[in-house]
């Protein structure tokens, strides 16, 4: 017990991360592993210090299998180009997969992994990782038929998530400013607790019209499941853009899209372990190094100890972005925070990052009604905004 405590202790403080030789050497037996680690694969940049960090400390706190570590030789950037994606990333994770003889369900992406394919505007290394042995072409422009073939077939749905039944897989990242800051976001995860709010809901009444109103309309619903569930809800109509003056469970706003948007009110925000948000912003996780201009960025929630959060490595459009309402209902109702972010969402190979443990699971009761967005096909492609 005192060996356990004490390896725990080292890890915890560690400022050099070990070795590749001795990181593949990490991890429990598949037999001492739990369940749910089981279906999980870690993907780790042997090229940087961080991914390594990070890797070696989710993997202790989360006791994975040491056979599902994945060491990668990777570019130290935030772009990566096609073909080395393919032949450095995308080949090897599925020859992995296809050697071990358990079912992986979630890939975690450890920091340091490049976060968008080809240049600026490009996809989500991320969203096509997950969606890799679906045939389809990606979304080349924002039009109804590429839309639809792009959709997600898990979008909306209320039950627990099988690779062997959707043909994908749930990625999530483990990225922010800092090692420290995403080591706090993990224990965050592992200490999660079923907490009752608030949940704060920002609405900006200058976006209720046109592409913008789904999301508007989303933001409205969110609050009512969530108060029907009998949570504490702070939803804000008005113009100001509002933050807290106590940590939240859960946060939605249109970040620095919001006409009144305000930084300082933004970076200030602080959340409870377990919390989870979404900010309708094109380019929120264009990069997770600090930046000094452009849109509000992810990370400063994550600076601000949130758990779980969805971003953009460029413009999604509204289509894509998370629906609040189905996000906290399916999140609050014991789904895990892959599951919740990526029941969400509507659309796969897209521009899509979901920061967090994908085993973060605060609530325990799964949902007996689950709220639903309606029917329909998306028509409106209103874009969230300029960088």
């Amino acid at each position: 017990m005192l060996t356990a405590i004490l390896v725990g202790l080292s890890i915890g403080c560690a400022s050099n991360p070990k070795s590749p030789a001795a990181i593949a050497e990490l991890g429990v037996s598949l037999q001492e592993a739990p369940a749910e680690s089981k279906r999980v694969l870690v993907v780790i940049n042997k090229k940087s210090d961080e991914s390594r960090l990070i890797g070696e400390y989710y993997i202790y706190r989360r006791k994975i299998p040491q056979s599902n570590v994945l060491l990668l030789d990777l570019p130290v950037t935030d772009n990566i180009e096609w073909n080395p994606y393919l032949d450095l990333l995308e080949s090897r994770v599925k020859k992995k997969i296809e050697g071990l003889s358990h079912r992986i369900d979630f890939i975690v992406l450890c920091k340091g992994v490049p976060i968008r394919l080809r240049s600026d505007g490009g996809y989500s290394v991320d969203g096509h990782l997950a969606a890799m042995n679906l045939a389809f072409e990606p979304i080349a422009k924002p039009e109804p038929e590429q839309i639809k073939r792009c959709l997600n077939p898990y979008f909306n749905k209320a039950e627990p998530f099988s690779s062997a039944k959707y043909g994908f897989y749930l990625v999530t990242r483990l990225d922010g400013y800092t090692v420290d800051h995403v080591k706090r976001l993990i224990d965050q995860s592992v200490n999660g607790r079923p907490n009752q709010g608030p949940f704060l809901l920002d609405q900006d009444p200058t976006k209720t019209e046109g592409g913008y109103k789904m999301m508007h309309d989303s933001l409205v619903r969110a609050a009512k499941v969530l108060q029907q569930k009998g949570f504490e809800v702070n939803s804000d109509e008005t113009p100001v853009f509002v933050g807290s003056s106590w940590p939240v469970a859960g946060y939605a706003s249109w970040g620095s899209n919001d006409k009144k948007f305000n930084a300082d009110v933004y970076r200030g925000l602080r959340f409870l372990p377990g919390a989870i948000a979404e900010t309708f912003v094109s380019t929120s996780a264009r990069t997770f190094q600090v930046v000094s201009s452009g849109q509000s960025v992810i990370s400063d929630l994550v600076a601000g100890g949130v758990t779980g959060v969805k971003g953009y490595v460029s413009e999604p459009y509204t289509f894509a972005l998370a629906y609040p309402d189905v996000l906290f209902d399916r999140y609050t109702g014991g789904f895990n925070l892959a599951e919740s972010f990526y029941m969400a969402s509507m659309v796969l190979k897209w521009k899509d990052i979901v920061v967090g443990d994908p085993l973060c699971s605060p609530y325990s009761k799964k949902s007996s009604g689950a709220s639903s967005l309606g029917e329909g096909e998306p028509k409106e492609r209103e874009p969230l905004g300029a960088r």
